[in-house]
């Protein structure tokens, strides 16, 4: 749309740099990249992606594409297929489980649903195998538009494609969920800059008279579809468009307009083909053109030649038609009338095999009245999806089945399934819109488990509100107690966690006695998660041990149904490492997925990996397009956590702001007894002990461990060491005693950590070394990065005040971390007490060597690419590239940006 005669695209400069950096980095290093390009309709996104498919051709990959359509969004794995089909040849090569997963998923083979964990591993080991010969380019267009469980299994490729030669670039309009799924940085591909505007403008309509050409350019605002197509427009219709008149359209809206004036201008016979291939997808125009439309058959020839006339549509190089841009698809159908639609659907389904999936969906949309044999075959197809994973697109299905009903019974009851699915499957605006219609239902008896847990699921993740949870949850599980029936395997499990979730979020009576009464009817996982976060200091001992033993003796089917509960169980005892994301990064959809990544900022947050603050916030933005309010909340109130150890103050404020009063609404202790902890932890970043400790008191009075604060762990370390700031010495003892009476450290490696800092921090001089070694010697202490440097620091300011020489390392070594999280209140402690110990430390003299890594960001850093932009090319975040910067600067000899060029010059001239 952009490109210029030389193959370049004209005005995307930084974009087309970007693309070649992630080529290159395939080819050179043997290291995959994801990218996603963002931007408004007709911004030449589609445009990039041929630039990225012919540039990857001339270097020697091999090329894969998909493209996401309205007419397919509801076909379970259609994007997967497009994807993966022309692999599956490679597929002789791998382990015949991968090969049945991926077999299944793409309806080649009979089997149960492997969920998206396995099937992306599956899918990684054929493009392992694919890209074992040369480098791979995956291309996927209108993202917008992808099915869910395709979505999910390219989100699980994203993270993963980076140790493989593999780039995978996508293309989706600026809003909505499905382009939020994508983990890499986008790439926001913004209007042309006026030059270049200008030459595209002038080599495709070189005779456009000047004042013309000046109202286009305004018009378009860059945009290269617009100033392609603008043009066209009889000059009386342009003042719609100029900024400031009266009625103005937008400019997706003007384009629609334009391309249906077109439509309208065609022949009936070849306006009906632009119809079948708006509602069908992929469209072969011989067939099609064989009367169509009763009233005027037109020959294939002579429909084609009235469309690619209208330059509304032209045949692809597989004799498929493709249309000028999706925006005319929309214009085709926004002027269908009912009957046309419904019309051209039943030709679409007679026009496919029996079997077809796509022909069942056309009969659907082309009935009008209750048909109850077409309803039965819906409901069997949205299981058959459903067991192929497929829980998004089989709840479209049964809800449409439901509808079809012949019966209120039949009705009822397939609408309840439906809200289970789409809750299963993460469409939580479906399922939120099926609860409203059931509430206004008598529920069969049989089904008021099932209607309890998608109302249950509805009220936590959307609305936010825990009290169906205790109301209804208990008498579902006294019903399926009495039965002994569940109407799908795990829903008592599933219901339990629920159930345990709105406990450990309120500290409801009502729900600490139910689930007391339901413990012996549930698995020992669902126990142990119990027994963490009821009352840790007297239930939780060898939590973290037998938690490691019921995982290792776990199949892989089970895991996939009590991801839920081994996620919330690690989460308390701190336990959730590499090995437990790699279980579950991508399985189901993104109700699983959104339990997967609360837990990893949080371990994030613990352990040190502070980049992950931005991807935080972004989670929390795309949870609230999604409607997963709750999940929303939270991503913001781990993202708190993130701000108060960098000592925020006026961050943490803010989003305090946005969170506490919706918490306090909902009674959800869990978060505002964390914010509490947060103010505290900000105020000793600033060093205002006094303010800290009245602020955890409130949490836990100094010697009690009390029940109802399961991450009761966390607080404890800062209130001794707030006691001990503020001479409370006796009331900093007795807590360290009520801990180790506890038996704290035999909880979780975390719990073991902050009992022997905390001892450490509240030790008379006499062993204070000692029990400073002490903590530094537990196993696993480094893994807590902030929580071992806080330690350092307390240990260096101890052994400066005693005039110890040794107390420079510490303190270097802590002020090292600091830097290196951010977290600068700290280290200018950290540097104050260096200052006072004497004399800086000796720096090294003479520069030093670069990193790969390094060296990488390094030169794109000279181009004048920004952190961002380098953190897209190298599937970093921005964030940790400035952490590398900071460890380059003083490598090259340099202070600022500016000086990396000539450094890097000279550094090369030395080493030849």
């Amino acid at each position: 749309m952009c490109e210029a005669e030389d193959g370049e695209l004209l005005g995307r400069e930084r974009e087309t740099a970007l693309l070649s950096c992630a080529l290159e980095a395939a080819i050179s290093d043997g290291r995959g990249t994801a990218v996603l390009l963002r931007g408004q309709a007709g911004i030449g996104k589609s445009a990039l992606l041929t630039w990225a498919r012919n540039a990857a051709r001339r270097r020697g990959f091999a090329v894969v594409q998909a493209v996401g359509a309205v007419a397919e969004a509801e076909l379970a794995f259609g994007g997967l297929h497009q994807v993966f089909w022309p692999l599956l040849k490679r597929s002789r090569t791998l382990p015949a489980r991968d090969r049945d997963v991926l077999e299944c998923a793409l309806g080649l083979g009979e089997g149960p649903p492997a969920g998206a964990a396995p099937l992306g591993a599956s899918a990684l080991a054929l493009l392992t195998e694919a890209a074992r010969d040369r480098p791979l380019l995956i291309l996927v267009d209108d993202v917008q538009w992808m099915d869910d469980s395709s979505t999910a299994v390219f989100d699980f490729l994203h993270r993963h494609v980076a140790a493989l030669p593999v780039v995978f670039v996508g293309a989706g309009r600026e809003d909505g969920p499905a382009t939020e799924r994508w983990t890499a940085e986008p790439v926001r591909v913004g209007a042309l800059q006026p030059d270049a505007a200008e030459a595209l403008l002038r080599r495709h309509h070189p005779t456009l008279p000047a004042a013309a050409a000046t109202r286009v350019l305004t018009e378009a605002a860059g945009n290269p579809l617009a100033l392609l197509e603008l043009p066209a427009l009889p000059e009386d219709e342009h003042d719609a468009g100029v900024p400031g008149a009266p009625g103005r359209m937008s400019l997706t809206h003007r384009l629609e307009h334009l391309f249906a004036e077109r439509i309208r201008s065609l022949p009936a016979d070849a306006a009906h083909v632009l119809l079948l291939a708006a509602l069908g997808g992929r469209l072969d125009v011989r067939e099609a053109g064989a009367g169509p439309v009763p009233a005027a058959p037109g020959t294939p020839a002579a429909v084609l030649a009235a469309l690619e006339e209208s330059g509304l549509a032209h045949l692809d190089g597989d004799g498929a038609l493709a249309f000028r841009h999706p925006l005319v698809r929309s214009a085709v159908i926004s002027l269908a009338s009912p009957e046309d639609e419904r019309a051209a659907h039943r030709f679409l389904a007679g026009r496919l095999e029996t079997g077809d999936p796509r022909r069942l969906r056309h009969e659907t949309l082309a009935a009008v009245l209750p048909d109850a044999s077409l309803a039965e075959r819906l409901e069997e197809a949205a299981r058959q999806i459903a067991r192929r994973g497929g829980d998004a697109e089989g709840a479209v299905l049964m809800d449409r089945a439901a509808a079809l009903s012949a019966d209120a019974a039949s009705h009822t009851a397939r609408l309840t399934w439906a809200a289970v699915m789409a809750a299963r499957g993460g469409r939580l605006a479906h399922t939120a819109e099926l609860v409203e219609e059931l509430q206004r239902r008598p529920v069969p008896p049989g089904f008021a488990p099932l209607f309890a847990y998608a109302v249950v699921y509805v009220d936590q993740s959307h609305r936010i509100d825990f009290e169906s949870s205790f109301t209804l949850l208990p008498q579902a599980l006294d019903l399926l107690s009495r039965t002994g029936v569940e109407p799908f395997e795990g829903l008592a499990e599933q219901m339990y966690f629920k159930l345990l979730l709105a406990t450990s979020y309120t500290d409801d009576p009502r729900g600490r006695r139910a689930l007391e009464k339901h413990a012996g009817a549930v698995s020992p996982l669902a126990r142990l998660c119990r027994a963490v976060w009821s009352d840790p200091p007297r239930t939780a001992h060898g939590a973290a041990r037998e938690l490691a033993l019921l995982t290792q003796q776990m199949s892989e089917e089970q895991e996939a149904g009590a991801a839920w509960l081994l996620l919330w169980t690690a989460a308390a005892v701190d336990a959730a490492d590499e090995t437990l994301w790699r279980r579950f990064t991508g399985q189901h959809a993104y109700a699983t997925q959104g339990s997967v990544a609360k837990a990893r900022f949080y371990q994030d947050y613990l352990r040190g990996r502070w980049e992950s603050a931005a991807a935080c916030l972004r989670e929390a933005e795309a949870a609230d397009d999604r409607g997963y309010h709750c999940n929303a909340l939270l991503f913001r109130h781990y993202y708190a956590h993130f701000l108060a150890g960098r000592g925020d103050e006026q961050g943490l404020r803010e989003v305090e702001a946005l969170i506490e009063p919706t918490a306090s609404g909902a009674r959800m202790r869990f978060v505002t007894d964390h914010l509490v902890h947060l103010r505290a932890l900000v105020a000793l970043a600033h060093g205002r002990y006094e303010e800290a400790y009245l602020l955890l008191v409130q949490l836990m009075p100094p010697g009690v461990l009390p029940r109802g604060l399961p991450w009761f762990h966390l607080p404890f370390f800062d209130l001794v060491v707030a006691a001990v700031h503020t001479g409370r010495r006796r009331e900093a003892a007795a807590h360290v005693e009520a801990g180790r009476a506890a038996r704290m450290a035999d909880i979780s490696g975390h719990h073991a950590f902050l009992l022997a800092a905390a001892s450490a921090v509240a030790a008379t001089d006499d062993v204070a070394d000692v029990r400073y070694q002490a903590a530094y010697a537990v196993e696993g202490a480094e893994t807590w990065v902030f929580g071992m440097a806080r330690l350092r620091l307390a240990h260096g300011s101890w052994l400066r005040r005693r005039r110890r020489a040794e107390a420079r390392d510490v303190l270097h070594r802590a002020h090292e971390a600091f830097r290196r999280l951010g977290a600068e209140p700290w280290a200018e402690r950290c540097e104050e007490e260096m200052a006072a110990a004497g004399p800086a430390m000796a720096t090294l003299g003479g520069r030093g060597l670069l990193t790969g890594q390094e060296r990488r960001i390094a030169q794109l850093a000279a181009t004048g690419l920004t952190n961002k932009e380098i953190g897209t090319a190298l599937q970093v975040s921005p964030r940790t590239v400035a952490a590398h910067l900071y460890k380059i600067f003083p490598k090259l000899g340099v202070t600022s940006r500016a000086g990396i060029s000539r450094a890097l010059a000279d550094d090369s001239a030395q080493q030849d």
